[in-house]
C-alpha cells in the first residue's frame, strides 16, 4: 500500500557519487554542455581559434607587403621625378637650338652681324658668339629701342660659384660707356662645363675657329656645349644659306 510513498522518495534522494544527479543541478549533455549553454575554454580548440605563432605569420606577412608596395611606389615617384627633370634639361637646349637658328638665319650679309671669338680659360673652351640685331627674338624682348650688341657666353653664376652658366649679355650698339650700367645677363642655361663655337668657310671648306668677315656669312655655325650632367656634348649646328648638293 505504501509503494507510491516509496517510489517518491527514492527519487528525491541523491546517489552517491554523484551529486549533479541531485535535485537543481542541471544535467550535463555528451558534449560538455550545461542545458545547452557552451563551456568557455581557453587556448586551441576545434573551433578554428588563432594562435600566439599564426597571429605572429599574419603580421610578418603583412609587413612585408606593405614594404613592396612602398618600394614599388618610391621607386616610381623617383623616375617620374627624373625624368621630368630629363624633359625640363632637354627643353632648355631645344629651345636653345630655336633661339639660335631663328636669330642666325635673319641676320643681313654685307652688314658684319655676326662675329666670333676662340677663348680658352685654364684648356677649358669658352668661345664667344656675337651679333647686332634690333628687338626680337635674339634679344628676348620686344621692347627694347635700338640696336643691340648680343654675346652668346659662359658666365660665373656668382662671384663664389665656380659654376658657369649660359646666356646672352645685352649691350646697346651705340653705347660708349666705360661701366657695365647698361649690360643685362640673361642666363639661358645653369651649370655648363664649356662652349666651343665653330664657323664653316666654303671658300676654304673647313670649320674655322674666327669669324670676321664684315661682307659674308658664314655657311654653317656650329655651338657645341659640355655638359656637366652628361658625358657627350650638346652640339647645335645652324644652316645660315643653302648648302649645295
Amino acid at each position: 500500500m505504501f509503494i507510491g510513498s516509496e517510489r517518491r522518495q527514492q527519487r528525491s534522494v541523491p546517489l552517491k557519487g554523484h551529486p549533479e544527479r541531485s535535485r537543481g543541478i542541471p544535467k550535463r549533455n555528451l558534449q560538455g554542455n550545461f542545458n545547452g549553454i557552451p563551456r568557455l575554454t581557453l587556448g586551441m580548440t576545434g573551433g578554428g581559434a588563432f594562435t600566439l605563432l599564426e597571429i605572429m605569420l599574419a603580421v610578418i606577412i603583412l609587413a612585408m607587403m606593405a614594404l613592396v608596395i612602398y618600394r614599388f611606389v618610391q621607386t616610381n615617384v623617383t623616375a617620374i621625378r627624373v625624368s621630368s627633370e630629363t624633359e625640363a634639361v632637354t627643353a632648355r637646349y631645344d629651345g636653345l637650338r630655336e633661339l639660335l637658328t631663328q636669330q642666325l638665319q635673319s641676320l643681313p650679309p654685307g652688314t658684319g652681324a655676326l662675329a666670333g671669338e676662340p677663348l680658352k680659360i685654364e684648356g677649358h673652351d669658352r668661345d664667344e658668339l656675337t651679333w647686332f640685331c634690333s628687338a626680337g627674338p635674339g634679344v628676348l624682348t620686344r621692347y627694347a629701342s635700338g640696336d643691340y650688341r648680343v654675346n652668346l657666353r659662359l658666365r660665373r653664376h656668382d662671384a663664389k660659384s665656380q659654376q658657369l652658366d649660359l646666356g646672352l649679355l645685352r649691350t646697346p650698339k651705340d653705347d660708349t660707356a666705360v661701366s657695365n650700367e647698361h649690360e643685362t645677363w640673361v642666363r639661358l642655361i645653369d651649370n655648363v662645363a664649356t662652349l666651343q663655337i665653330r664657323f664653316f668657310d666654303s671658300r676654304l671648306n673647313t670649320w674655322v675657329q674666327r669669324w670676321t668677315d664684315t661682307v659674308t656669312l658664314p655657311r654653317l655655325v656650329k655651338v657645341v656645349i659640355g655638359r656637366t650632367d652628361a658625358k657627350v656634348p650638346t652640339e647645335i649646328i645652324v644652316p645660315l644659306a643653302r648648302m649645295p648638293l
